[in-house]
């Protein structure tokens, strides 16, 4: 799999939740807080159409978020 990056913020359930799944199938990721890292938030607007939507992943060229959670979503995403 390629390298897995996940915008997160600390106060976000959507993003434990992903980040339990990840951990549960032992996947490992880069956690990037975007309250902490500059530029990091405006990242995940560009890919969000304006939005500052969390956890927002980058797997390889592919960028997408999961919030709300969708277990169907990291499903489809990771478990190839």
């Amino acid at each position: 799999m390629a390298e897995v990056k996940m915008y997160t913020t600390t106060w976000c359930p959507d993003c434990r939740m992903a980040k339990k799944y990840l951990d549960a199938k032992g996947i490992a990721y880069e956690e990037i807080n975007i309250e902490t890292e500059p530029g990091a938030a405006a990242f995940v607007m560009s890919v969000n159409l304006g939005k500052r939507k969390v956890p927002t992943f980058v797997v390889g060229e592919d960028a997408f978020h999961n919030s709300p959670f969708s277990l169907a979503l990291m499903e489809e995403k990771f478990s190839k």
